[in-house]
């Protein structure tokens, strides 16, 4: 345990950024799953506009990196396409 002020500080911080980082991963997970279980175009599409909100605020808060959420909605866009046909 840390002795110094500005260390217990640190820690509290830290802890806090984890649990909101780890709920904002669970979120966009979901997100992600919601648009690969999706049965119709329509229910697809909507599911694909929330992740791709989520992917965006996750790359800009860098939770993820900026390549790896152009990547999944790149990816999404596909299958939401192929289930269009």
């Amino acid at each position: 345990m840390p002795r110094i002020k500005s260390a217990k500080k640190a820690m509290r911080q830290a802890r806090a950024h984890t649990q909101h980082n780890r709920a904002q991963r669970s979120a966009l997970r979901t997100a992600l799953k919601r648009v690969r279980s999706a049965t119709s175009a329509d229910q697809a599409t909507q599911a694909y506009r929330s992740a791709v909100q989520l992917l965006d605020r996750a790359a800009r808060k860098n939770l993820i990196h900026r390549n790896t959420a152009a990547r999944h909605k790149s990816r999404l866009a596909a299958a939401v396409r192929k289930l269009a046909k």
